[in-house]
């Protein structure tokens, strides 16, 4: 964890080893809002089986690979989130982009991507997200169940997902990257 790092909007929350709620098991979180009544984020390293359907299906071209719906978290699991890499930082929301951190911002999936392809080189679409109430991640913090790291932006957007965990830790100065090689199963270490 970053010495004094708070989560706050564009920060990851790296699952810890062994994390044993399964939603949140070697997950990667990119938080998308926190203040003192909650927050709540994506889990980016979690694709679906799942495709964009009628009417999004027109948002398929400006998808990352692998084009999927991802699992972005056990709240809400009909809501739609859709992040986008915008070409250049944006400062303040426009119609179709409301800015997050650097480059990285969320997409209103009822406008026409048409309107967004000259702004954005990807998209990137969760159903659902983690989200906790207030305090509740600050215990789980004081718990050690999640490492704040800083986030680059093809995190988000990275086309091996399945690798995202071990990725980030493995950037990491120091001890945190031995992390990354801790077993899938602590009990066969």
């Amino acid at each position: 964890m970053i010495p004094g790092a708070t989560p706050t909007k564009g920060r990851l929350l790296v699952a810890t080893p062994p994390l044993d709620d399964p939603n949140f098991n070697r997950a990667v979180i990119y938080v998308l809002e926190h203040q003192a009544d909650g927050a709540l984020g994506v889990v980016v390293n979690r694709p679906s089986d799942e495709a964009l359907d009628e009417p999004l299906d027109r948002w398929i071209d400006l998808q990352s690979d692998p084009a999927t719906v991802f699992d972005g978290g056990p709240v809400e699991p009909n809501a739609l989130i859709a992040l986008a890499l915008s070409n250049e930082p944006l400062d303040e929301p426009n119609d179709e982009l409301a800015p997050i951190s650097g480059r990285v911002a969320s997409a209103d999936l009822s406008t026409d991507p048409a309107f967004v392809a000259g702004q954005v080189s990807a998209v990137r679409v969760f159903r659902g997200y983690a989200g906790w109430g207030p305090g509740q991640l600050e215990g789980e913090l004081e718990a050690g169940a999640w490492l704040i790291l800083d986030a680059e932006p093809d995190d988000l957007f990275d086309d091996h997902p399945d690798l995202l965990w071990r990725t980030v830790l493995r950037r990491q100065p120091g001890r945190l990257a031995w992390l990354a090689e801790a077993p899938d199963d602590l009990s066969a270490n």
